[in-house]
């Protein structure tokens, strides 16, 4: 008999695998969890840059591991370069980073998703299957070839003696039929619904290279209801290592103790299994003024620039290399960071030159930069454009608003980067679960995480461009830390599921060695005063506090320890103001809610609330073209309904 599938998830990208993974623990155990890929063997690829991590970026893949998520346990199993961003600043703005093996990180997901029990079937969806309202499955492209995990645990040592391979392959005469009814269904596509793929005049189809496009699911979206849009944006050449003056440019060293992401991880540094990949050295270089001529002389071959494309929606904050040269045509030069891509192979991400250029203008262009007089290029860059849902049409669960049992993550929402999509993918994922459960939803707030900001601000701001996390859009980034993620996180996942028992004894062992290290620091003395209050000097320094402790203890907790002193005043202060917040914050919105029925409130306002269809008062608060007065307007309406029975 076939199994039943309680969720099933679409797309095998970073999004997805948290999705699947999240949805299985949630549901207990992963039964009754599909995943469908179009090429299952690229589940977990890293199909743009090859690191996780970084500016606000580093801070959502620590709440996603204290969520009990997938990305940061490969990270650090994969990290060939680990590097943690605004070290010398304070350590609200601080952005763990690692350069990661491609390889090695997409073998490690895919081990770390078959552990969940998660059904995996190569297929293409073509429609959405939805009854009285709600979907309730999807029509594939023919019947779907079932993958498994080859059984084989991938170890890789340092000396990088055996190479890592993706865990799945195909199973001989297993399968699934052509429509699959799920309870709830997880959209993350990526790049690939009607995706182009744009070097200069060339045209081909597909959202990545090798690999194909989805076009049915566009359409199907459409005939629901749905308002789509078109974004798009790049990726740089690879370059031959062996044709670099590798050794003749700088290096870019990474950290000389390396900082995990997973808060599971600190046991392997401890017993010296970790990092677990031999480290290297990235090189810098940069543009040239003769690089910039000749990109101004073919500006008119760029279709990421030149409007070539159904799309002008590019990624603001990670330009192409043309819109650099003409955004700042007063600087000289860019730097650009040569990467490598993994351990086994010769293959250099040039990062800071995303580019659309023919390939012929490419290559000199390429050569045009120290180091690379004779770079030979691998692969060369290209633009993809791909239809994504606007997510005004999603709720802060990542359900659709008008189609209850669908979820979407990633790319589809207007996102742009591995670690977004990995954030939202975990919530869609666990919601799917509780949808499919019959149980509530799971709301994470902008007090709580950069996931929440993430999601609410999907939710209300309409993305002119990819959208991208930076520290800057979290008002409470105070609290919402990359080192204190599980402090906010992991006893939430423990309670829908999400947290296993290894890692809630890891979590509770390290709130009681906390506790511990603040009463030792309160209690001793140095220089005459408690150790809290010394702490707050600015020549305070943990090497000197721990000298003055009895015992060793773990410096990522001492360090912990003396931020939370140091940020206590200003913590006392910020978690007052979200005590008041909250309560208008989480203040909800009935569903069949009608601005209109709101007397005095402002027509601009009626038309955006009537278009956002906010939740909660906070999310209304939000919305551009919404004021304070016309929130009170509606909240005095919310109590007068309330106070009236309905």
């Amino acid at each position: 008999m076939e199994p039943a599938c309680r969720v099933l998830v679409v797309g095998g990208g970073h999004a997805g695998v948290e999705a699947a993974a999240a949805a299985a623990r949630a549901l207990g155990g992963g039964q009754g969890v599909w995943l469908v890929s179009m090429d299952p063997a690229r589940i977990g690829a890293m199909s743009c840059n090859p690191a996780i991590g970084g500016l606000a970026k580093g801070q959502m893949v620590r709440e996603v591991d204290a969520l009990g998520g997938i990305m940061g346990l490969a990270a650090d199993h994969a990290g060939i370069q680990f590097k943690v961003l605004n070290a010398s600043k304070g350590p609200a703005v601080r952005g763990p980073r690692a350069q990661c093996d491609k390889e090695a990180y997409l073998a490690e997901v895919q081990r770390l998703l078959s552990a969940h029990g998660v059904r995996v079937l190569q297929g293409l969806v073509e429609r959405l299957r939805v009854e009285q309202g709600r979907c309730v499955g999807v029509q594939l492209q023919g019947a779907a070839p079932e993958w498994s995990a080859s059984g084989e645990a991938i170890e890789w040592n340092r000396s990088g003696e055996r190479r890592p391979r993706p865990v799945y392959e195909p199973m001989a005469g297993r399968g699934s039929p052509s429509v699959i009814h799920a309870d709830a269904v997880v959209l993350t596509t990526g790049t690939f619904m009607r995706a182009l793929m744009h070097t200069g005049e060339s045209r081909t189809p597909g959202g990545r290279v090798g690999e194909g496009t989805a076009v049915g699911i566009s359409a199907a979206l459409r005939e629901l209801g749905l308002e789509l849009g078109r974004l798009k944006t790049g990726t740089p050449p690879r370059l031959r290592r062996g044709s670099i003056d590798w050794e003749g440019l700088p290096p870019a060293q990474g950290d000389a103790v390396p900082s995990p992401f997973s808060f599971l991880s600190p046991a392997a540094m401890e017993s010296g299994r970790f990092p677990k990949l031999p480290q290297v050295e990235c090189r810098q270089t940069h543009t040239t003024a003769a690089m910039h001529d000749l990109i101004r002389a073919n500006l008119h071959r760029a279709p990421m620039y030149a409007g070539a494309m159904e799309t002008q929606q590019g990624p603001r904050y990670c330009p192409s290399v043309e819109d650099k040269v003409v955004r700042f045509a007063d600087r000289e030069s860019h730097g650009v960071f040569l990467e490598p891509e993994c351990l086994h192979t010769d293959e250099i991400y040039c990062n800071g030159i995303s580019t659309s250029l023919p390939a012929e203008i490419q290559e000199p262009l390429v050569r045009a930069m120290p180091g690379c007089g004779q770079a030979e290029i691998l692969r060369f860059g290209y633009a993809v454009e791909y239809d994504m849902v606007w997510p005004h049409q999603i709720d802060a669960t990542a359900e659709v608003k008008s189609i209850p049992g669908l979820f979407l993550a990633g790319q589809i929402n207007g996102t742009s980067g591995y670690e977004e999509a990995a954030g939202q993918g975990l919530i869609a994922g666990l919601n799917a679960a509780k949808r499919a459960l019959g149980a509530d939803p799971v709301r994470v707030g902008r007090d709580q995480a950069y996931i929440g900001v993430l999601m609410d601000d999907l939710v209300v701001r309409q993305p002119r461009e990819p959208y991208r996390m930076f520290t800057s859009r979290a008002e409470h980034r105070l609290s919402l830390r990359a080192d204190n993620a599980d402090e906010r996180l992991t006893a939430l996942g423990r309670e829908h599921g999400l947290v296993d028992d290894r890692r809630w004894h890891a979590f509770e062992v390290t709130r009681r060695g906390m506790a511990v290290l603040r009463d030792e620091i309160e209690a001793v003395r140095i220089d005459g005063q408690s150790g809290s209050a010394w702490a707050r000097r600015p020549d305070a320094t943990p090497e000197r506090l721990a000298a003055s402790l009895h015992g060793p203890v773990r410096a990522e907790l001492l360090e912990r320890v003396i931020t939370d002193i140091r940020y206590e005043g200003y913590l006392v202060r910020q978690r007052a103001e979200i005590r008041r917040q909250r309560e208008s914050e989480h203040a909800p919105i009935p569903v069949d809610f009608d601005p209109t029925a709101v007397q005095g409130l402002r027509q601009e306002a009626r038309e955006v609330i009537r278009r956002f269809r906010p939740t909660t008062l906070g999310q209304a608060s939000r919305l551009a073209g919404v004021n304070p007065a016309d929130v009170a307007l509606v909240a005095l309406w919310l109590r007068r309904g309330a106070a009236q029975g309905g």
